[in-house]
C-alpha cells in the first residue's frame, strides 16, 4: 500500500441506489476510525463522476442502480481513473457478479446486515483491498458490445487414456479473494478432452456461487457445474464447491458435502478439500493455490505435497492478494511458483509427463 495512505483515513466512496443500504454500510464502515466514508452515490453516473473528482482509496459498488447500472459503471471507472472496486450487492445480482469482476472490480459480498461479525469483515476487505494496485482498463462503453473475454485457447490435441480421468489423476484448486480472476485465466487454457476431474474451493459470499459457475462455463471448454453430495467424479468435469458447506473427495471418488467444523475459520475450507485430494489420490493429485486473504490451503496444501503429490502456487506479481500462496510458499508446501498465465499449461504439460513415463 502506498505509505500516504496509511498516514490519512481511507477513502471510501459508496454506491447504491437505496439510502438504507448505504446507510448500513456506513454503519458498518464507521466502526473504524482509520476510514472515511468521502460521499454516496445514488446511481452508477453519479459513482462515475464522483470516482473521477474525488479520487477515493476505493469504491463500494452496488449492481442493480438507475441510470447508469454498477456494470457500465465499473467500466467507465476503469476506463477513465482505475480505483479498486468492492461490489456489495444483494443476491439477486448473482448472475452477473462474475461480469462485474470480468469488467474491473475485485470481489463481490453480498450486502450486509452489519453484524459485529460482518462489520469486521467488511473493514477487513476494504482494508486490504484499497491496497491492490490496480490499472487502467479501456472498454469499449457500448450498451451493444459484447462484454470482453479471454482470447480464445487453441485446442491442442490431447487423448483421453485409457481409464478413470488422466491415469486416475485429479486436480484441486483453492483460491479467495483474487481467485474468480485467476480461474478465469487458468481453466479456459484446459481443452475439451482434458482427462482429469477439477476441484474448486473458492472462498465466495453465499448466493454468489452459481453466478460464478455461470461466468466460468461460458469461458471453458470443460463443464462447470456447482458440486452436489454424493456426485460421481468424472474426467473432464470442473466442480466447485456451494459456499455453506466444505467440499471433499471420498475414496469412493465421489463428492460429498459436509457441514463445517467450528474451527473452519473459512467455508469453502480450503484446507478440508485439500487434505481429502491427498488422502484419496496422493501422488496422482496436482494441487494449486491462488490469491487470496489469509492462510486457508496452506496446511492442505502441504499434506498433498507430503503425499506425493505436485504442487503450484501462483506468484506475487499476478496475484490480487499475495496471502494464501504467499503462507503456501513460506511453509514449504510448494514446489512450482508461476505467473497465473502459465498454471493451466503446467499442467497439462504434468499430465502430458504421467503418461509418457
Amino acid at each position: 500500500m502506498n505509505p500516504a495512505v496509511l498516514q490519512r483515513p481511507l477513502r471510501v466512496l459508496v454506491a447504491d441506489d437505496s439510502a438504507v443500504a448505504r446507510g448500513v454500510i456506513r454503519a458498518c464502515l464507521e466502526r473504524d476510525r482509520g476510514i472515511e466514508i468521502v460521499a454516496e452515490a445514488g446511481n452508477g453516473l453519479q459513482a462515475v463522476e464522483l470516482a473521477q473528482t474525488l479520487r477515493p482509496d476505493l469504491v463500494t459498488m452496488d449492481l442493480d442502480m438507475p441510470v447508469l447500472g454498477g456494470l457500465e459503471a465499473i467500466e467507465r471507472i476503469m476506463a477513465h481513473r482505475a480505483v479498486p472496486i468492492l461490489v456489495i450487492t444483494s443476491a439477486d445480482d448473482a448472475a452477473i457478479a462474475g461480469e462485474a469482476i470480468q469488467r474491473g472490480a475485485l470481489e463481490v459480498v453480498r450486502k450486509p446486515r452489519c453484524s459485529e461479525e460482518q462489520a469486521r469483515d467488511l473493514v477487513a476487505r476494504i482494508r486490504l483491498l484499497a491496497g491492490v494496485p490496480v490499472i487502467t482498463r479501456r472498454f469499449r462503453i457500448d450498451a451493444e458490445a459484447p462484454a470482453p473475454r479471454p482470447a480464445p485457447v487453441p485446442q491442442q490435441p490431447f487423448p483421453a487414456p485409457a481409464g478413470e480421468g488422466a491415469e486416475g489423476r485429479i486436480v484441486a484448486i483453492a483460491a479467495s479473494t483474487g481467485g474468480p480472476q485467476a480461474l478465469a485465466r487458468i481453466l479456459p487454457r484446459l481443452p475439451s478432452a482434458f482427462r482429469a476431474p477439477v476441484v474448486v474451493a473458492q472462498h465466495i459470499s453465499e448466493g454468489f456461487a452459481e453466478g460464478l459457475v455461470g461466468w466460468l462455463a461460458g469461458l471453458c471448454a470443460l463443464p462447470v457445474v456447482l458440486a452436489c453430495d454424493g456426485q460421481r467424479l468424472e474426467a473432464g468435469h470442473v466442480y466447485v464447491s456451494p459456499p455453506e458447506r466444505n467440499l471433499v473427495v471420498t475414496a469412493a471418488r465421489r463428492l460429498a458435502l459436509v457441514e463445517p467444523a467450528a474451527t473452519d475459520v473459512h467455508h469453502p475450507s480450503c484446507d478440508v478439500l485439500l487434505r481429502s485430494v491427498a488422502e484419496v489420490f496422493g501422488a496422482a493429485a496436482i494441487g494449486v493455490i491462488l490469491s487470496g486473504m489469509g492462510r486457508d490451503g496452506a496446511r492442505g496444501l502441504g499434506a498433498l505435497r507430503a503425499a506425493g503429490g505436485v504442487t503450484i502456487a501462483q506468484d506475487e506479481a499476478s496475484s490480487v492478494v499475495f496471502g494464501m500462496n504467499r503462507v503456501a510458499i513460506e511453509q514449504e508446501a510448494v514446489e512450482h511458483v508461476l505467473p497465473v498465465d502459465r498454471i493451466g499449461d503446467e499442467i497439462l504439460a504434468l499430465l502430458a509427463a504421467r503418461r509418457r513415463r
